[in-house]
């Protein structure tokens, strides 16, 4: 697919009058900015040539914009890895590990587990003392999110979203701080925007809105993200593009994803090699993420 210049110059040349860049007389080109397949000489050219360019443009624009969205954020953000052990936590994170609010550095609870069994009852990974009540707590976070640690912001944000620490549920004061933290780079202030703008709480509902979150978060990393848009795609009856989706989140250990991989094979809409892939996938990604303080931990929760 290309579109070249009326006269058939060469690539280096205006796509709708043919001048070109080189020589004497040459003129300063600039790309498509939406597809890169062609190049103009000024603004006038660009708009004479539309409606010519128009189908290719949107059809190359929508493959660099996949090439990107299925090329990126195959593995896992920083910010899933415990500090402590360096080794990816079991989804979904918040189940498994837990922040302090003196560094707000992501624990996993086999690390903490392994920190009690030494006595030790301060911080694990900066030793500062834990403060034994929320307002406190609420002075260290805030400490942090003067410093605009995107962490401190998008935990601070939760905590007035969903009312804790003492403080009086604010949904839209938790979605601003969720956007402060996404300017910042937290990935997870990222997929939980595109949460609420999914249910519309907080903000006004925006399905569209929110699908460009995700989008964000799936390209750094989220598997939660990555599962959302799959099942986005698979609402639609946009199979294959679902199953692109899950098949990363699921060999990022996304137990939900597999699910659903194995339901679309036994449905007929997946193929046996994809969902065989899915799982070697996945169960690599679950061996990467045990330890012995995990096991130990998990046992003593479940008794």
């Amino acid at each position: 697919m290309s579109c070249i210049a009326v006269d058939g110059s060469p690539a280096d040349a205006c796509a709708n009058c043919g001048k070109g860049s080189g020589g004497e007389g040459g003129v300063k080109l600039k790309d498509c900015t939406a597809c890169r397949l062609v190049k103009y000489c000024g603004v006038d050219c660009q708009r004479a040539h539309r409606k010519q360019h128009k189908k290719a443009c949107k059809q190359r624009a929508a493959e660099l914009k996949d090439e990107q969205l299925y090329g990126q954020g195959h593995e896992r953000p920083e910010g899933d890895f415990c500090t402590i052990c360096t080794l990816p936590i079991p989804l979904p994170i918040g189940h498994h590990s837990g922040f302090n609010a003196c560094c707000m550095k992501r624990i996993c609870n086999g690390c903490d587990y392994a920190a009690e069994k030494r006595g030790m009852d301060d911080c694990a990974f900066c030793r500062t003392p834990i403060p034994d009540n929320d307002a406190d707590s609420l002075e260290m976070i805030q400490a942090r999110v003067v410093k605009k640690d995107p962490e401190a912001t998008f935990f601070l944000g939760q905590q007035y979203f969903f009312g804790h620490l003492g403080l009086q549920k604010d949904s839209r004061k938790g979605v601003e701080l969720y956007t402060e933290a996404a300017e910042l780079g937290s990935v997870e202030a990222l997929f939980s925007l595109g949460v609420v703008y999914e249910i519309g709480e907080g903000v006004q509902k925006d399905v569209a809105k929110a699908a460009v979150f995700y989008e964000k978060a799936a390209m750094q990393g989220c598997p939660l993200s990555r599962h959302k848009l799959g099942c986005v795609e698979g609402q639609k009856r946009n199979h294959d593009r679902a199953v692109r989706h899950f098949l990363i989140s699921a060999k990022m250990g996304y137990k939900d994803s597999i699910e659903i991989i194995k339901e679309m094979f036994m449905a007929g809409v997946t193929t046996k090699e994809q969902y065989a892939e899915a799982l070697r996938g996945y169960q690599d990604a679950v061996e990467e993420m045990k330890s012995h303080d995990r096991d130990e931990a998990s046992a003593l929760m479940k008794s």
